[in-house]
């Protein structure tokens, strides 16, 4: 089966559908399934799996900025992969999402299976709604990766989602080499805007022993006015934008993995990723978060924005070693439950349907 896997985003900058998109390929390459994924990159592709379709433009959406690519280019560089690939199927992640999977709606022939990973509601579905109602109706199946994700869909689009959860590569997490460190530390990454909650965690460190350090990964709008809050406090490393590599390492090496997000999460991918590579995980409670973590089992969650009961989690986590290894025993179990290995056969499933025809799936 020949599988073309499409992103809106550009796949050369960090982000969850991104990470979800490449993943996914990486593990039907893995089970024999040739992939290829399609997608605006600024900068050298990812992977050798992907097809570069040009730069991005920033967009506000959903309380962030969308790395997305609505040009004219794009979509001539996208209808001549598509030409080129001949795909049996195409999977299409933010269907909607302007760019490169509205193109592959309007224009492919193949059989078209499509992913929603949003939740908290989009102007341009509401903008474009009876333009965008149509388009929806040319995929075959329709998936969400949780239930807010899907419930989005529904009042903008209508219709009925399959809840489908997104995936971690456990093993692939495990193989890699803890990041030294000099003493206890908290590891966060993110784009640095409000819903993210990063300044919340600053604020937590206020709170903390001396001798514990943040190392801080991504950037973004807030980045410059949340350095100067904590200027001169040298517990605090600042790391900018780092490889996949790297983000891993870092998590396996820090003694917490922090995600005081705010808002805005449909699925808390993040935290299994956390827990895949044995760190313990200490985030917010909110929705989708919850779905994906029990409260004191796989992970410490505590209110949205309250930097004093984060404070407090994260140093209970640090001073209590038994803690610290019941979590991550149970957090490896739970990341199992959403390992990349069952969605990639959940798909494959998925795209057989679609297909009309039978063809073998990833071995457990």
């Amino acid at each position: 089966m020949r599988i073309g896997m499409i992103c809106p985003y550009s796949l050369s900058l960090p982000g969850g559908v991104q990470g979800q998109v490449l993943g996914l390929a990486r593990m039907l390459r893995a089970a024999g399934h040739p992939t290829r994924v399609l997608g605006p990159c600024d900068g050298p592709p990812p992977d050798a799996g992907v097809t570069p379709l040009g730069d991005s433009l920033p967009t506000a959406a959903n309380g962030s900025m969308a790395p997305i690519a609505p040009d004219v280019s794009c979509a001539l560089r996208t209808i001549r992969a598509l030409r080129d690939e001949d795909f049996d199927v195409l999977h299409l992640h933010e269907p909607l999402a302007p760019g490169p999977t509205t193109t592959a709606l309007f224009l492919a022939q193949s059989p078209m299976v499509g992913t929603f990973h949003a939740a908290g509601g989009s102007l341009a579905y509401d903008l474009l709604n009876r333009p965008v109602r149509w388009l929806s109706r040319r995929m075959d199946r329709v998936f969400a990766v949780s239930d807010d994700a899907a419930a989005m869909a529904h009042a903008s689009l209508g219709g009925d989602y399959e809840v489908l959860f997104n995936g971690v590569e456990v093993q692939r997490s495990q193989q890699v080499d803890p990041w030294p460190t000099d003493g206890p530390t908290v590891f966060f990454i993110g784009r640095h805007e409000p819903r993210k909650g990063l300044a919340v965690l600053l604020a937590a460190m206020a709170g903390l022993d001396s001798n514990v350090r943040l190392w801080v990964a991504g950037d973004g709008p807030e980045t410059d006015e949340l350095r100067a809050r904590v200027v001169g406090d040298s517990r605090i490393q600042w790391l900018g934008r780092i490889s996949d590599a790297e983000r891993t390492a870092r998590i396996r090496g820090a003694d917490v993995f922090c995600a005081p997000s705010l808002r805005g999460e449909s699925f808390g991918v993040v935290l299994l990723e956390g827990m895949a590579c044995g760190t313990p995980v200490v985030a917010s409670d909110i929705p989708g978060y919850e779905k994906v973590a029990r409260g004191g089992d796989d992970a410490l969650l505590v209110p949205s924005g309250d930097a004093a009961a984060l404070s407090s989690a994260i140093a209970k986590v640090l001073a209590d070693p038994v803690l610290a290894a019941r979590l991550v025993a149970s957090g490896r179990q739970r990341a199992e439950e959403f390992s990349m290995r069952r969605l990639a056969d959940r798909y494959l499933e998925a795209y057989r349907s679609v297909m009309g025809t039978s063809v073998g799936g990833t071995r457990a």
